[in-house]
């Protein structure tokens, strides 16, 4: 089993209190170098654009009931060069890179060689960007760059065109990423079709938008250029592992055909889609797959007080993740639900280092590689890196290799 850190960044209020921008970015390299430390594989980095606070302000507010920012870290490239620069070993994750916004798929394949440009310079650097990529959590961080329904068919089948955009923005990234030139004509053209939808009814509306029943409407590419090709042209790509946050097994498979992409899925997944997942992937990955090419997330709220029973432990870890939860949802709905809450407890791991041993083992399989998330609604930072030390020193021996 491999064992990563996620990290969230999260800035928000917790029990009264809200760290300013400058203590959360203090307390993230604290906590990154002593992953280092730590030999923690990969520092995988939440990533979120735009504030959550002015979006609050707009006609349509998400998340309105939320304080303060969702995430503070906005280009996982620079947070990678300042964090190889002040450790040795651990690898650098981004989870997820947004590729629609901030320019689009182009702009990002060319951001992302040029890190590599610059990365590989050193002959003896041989650690890896993790490049988890996606179209990000949010609606509103797409909107100022385009992403919104064109016209009444779009509009009318808008949560399937979002994947379609996304189908599309993956195939230039990769293509340009690998090296390729390009143009948008050099690109299969999307379409709708009734399969795309979850009933009938749906997709009566979308052909009502459209004017006639048909049964294939042809989408207009969302990226129009003639060939492009991004530089550096010259660039190590053995220093890059991508990592694609989608269920769509189709974009994995088509992603796949491109470049060698992992899958990211959550702790709440279910298993029976875990399972599905690693059997596809075997199938179609570029390369010999491992379940390892799967990060998932795992909440840990863990005590190793000294002087307390493993049931006092116990008890003070379950209590800390209660209340954490119970602190997420209102701030993300503005409601308490009880049962959000008990089921969120009870994908999470909590407990004592002993308990989190046996509830990994039940949970995951030995070869799964596990982002663990210690910062969640958390701003004690000495907490979370003795945390991160318990959990290297007494859970992570019992369950590597």
């Amino acid at each position: 089993m491999m064992f990563d850190v996620f990290f969230s960044i999260c800035q928000t209020e917790v029990d009264g209190y809200m760290p300013s921008e400058k203590v959360m970015f203090e307390n993230f390299f604290d906590q990154v170098k002593l992953a280092d430390e730590l030999n923690y594989g990969v520092a995988w980095i939440a990533e979120t654009h735009l504030s959550c606070e002015i979006q609050k302000t707009g006609s349509q507010p998400v998340i309105p009931h939320f304080k303060g920012e969702i995430g503070l870290n906005t280009d996982v490239l620079q947070m990678a060069h300042k964090i190889f620069s002040m450790t040795k070993n651990i690898e650098v994750g981004s989870a997820i890179r947004n590729i629609l916004c901030n320019g689009g798929p182009i702009a990002h394949a060319e951001a992302i060689r040029t890190f590599l440009a610059l990365h590989g310079m050193d002959p003896q650097e041989k650690r890896k960007l993790q490049l988890g990529f996606a179209s990000g959590r949010f609606e509103f961080s797409n909107r100022p760059y385009g992403i919104v329904p064109r016209n009444e068919v779009e509009k009318a089948a808008w949560p399937v065109v979002k994947g379609k955009i996304l189908k599309e923005a993956t195939q230039i990234f990769l293509r340009l990423l690998k090296g390729e030139k390009l143009s948008s004509a050099d690109l299969p053209k999307q379409t709708l079709t009734p399969g795309d939808f979850r009933s009938e009814e749906d997709w009566k509306k979308v052909q009502k938008a459209f004017g006639s029943p048909v049964d294939v409407i042809v989408l207009e590419p969302r990226y129009q250029f003639e060939k492009v090709g991004v530089i550096p042209f010259d660039v190590n790509l053995d220093l890059l592992k991508l990592t694609i946050g989608t269920h769509d097994p189709n974009l994995q498979i088509k992603a796949n055909q491109i470049l060698p992409v992992g899958v990211f899925n959550l702790s709440i997944t279910p298993p029976h889609v875990i399972e599905e997942t690693h059997k596809r992937m075997e199938e179609h990955y570029q390369g010999e797959w491992k379940r390892s090419d799967m990060p998932r997330t795992a909440m840990i709220f863990m005590n190793d007080d000294e002087g307390l029973s493993r049931e006092e432990k116990r008890a003070k870890a379950l209590e800390q993740a209660q209340s954490a939860w119970e602190n997420y949802w209102k701030a993300m709905e503005g409601t308490l639900d009880s049962s959000k809450v008990e089921q969120a407890v009870g994908n999470a791991l909590a407990g004592s280092p002993e308990d989190l041993v046996e509830q990994i083992r039940e949970k995951y399989h030995p070869e799964d590689r596990l982002m663990l998330w210690f910062d969640f609604n958390n701003h004690d930072n000495e907490m979370i890196q003795r945390n991160m030390r318990s959990f290297a020193e007494k859970v992570r021996p019992h369950l590597e290799g």
